[in-house]
């Protein structure tokens, strides 16, 4: 059976986070009831100006979880056709980056410490070059990941 179209093993990575929209509400609403308790206290005993850092302290957690939901937009696109290894990464805010590798250069490297069974980064290597992917998986998931790449590696 022949087809049109190229064949072509696809992945996409994303960071997993379990805190959805409605959970994030749910924390800050209750990160400022105690805040704002607190801060009343605080104000009643005659020691204003520590009202000034609990409120500080909600915008920071506030800053913190911004910062955390933009990171969990991160994507990597992982493509292999019958001649090359396109891994393209998606930021928020950032500019798309794409890089092609030649297929049948690249090798995939998975760092393994067997004696204390942990599990390092993942990297493609090409002409010399290493390129991390997936510095956001489980180390479990950075296996299965290696495993796949590798078979689809040696598909074509």
């Amino acid at each position: 059976m022949t087809s049109s179209e190229p064949q072509s093993w696809r992945v996409t990575l994303t960071p997993h986070r379990s805190l959805t929209r409605e959970g994030f509400l749910a924390v800050m609403f209750l990160i400022v009831a105690v805040n704002l308790i607190g801060g009343v206290v605080f104000l009643v005993a005659g020691a204003w100006p520590v009202t000034g850092f609990m409120g500080l302290d909600v915008l920071l957690i506030w800053w913190a979880f911004k910062a955390n939901f933009a990171d969990a937009r991160r994507t990597e696109r992982i493509e292999i056709t019958e001649t090359e290894l396109i891994l393209e990464r998606l930021a928020d805010g950032r500019d798309r980056v794409e890089r092609r590798f030649v297929r049948r250069w690249v090798r995939v490297e998975l760092e393994e410490d067997h004696g204390r069974e942990l599990i390092g980064g993942l990297f493609l290597l090409s002409h010399g070059v290493r390129t991390e992917i997936g510095k956001f998986l489980a180390p479990f998931e950075k296996k299965a990941l290696a495993v796949e790449l590798h078979r689809a590696l040696s598909r074509f």
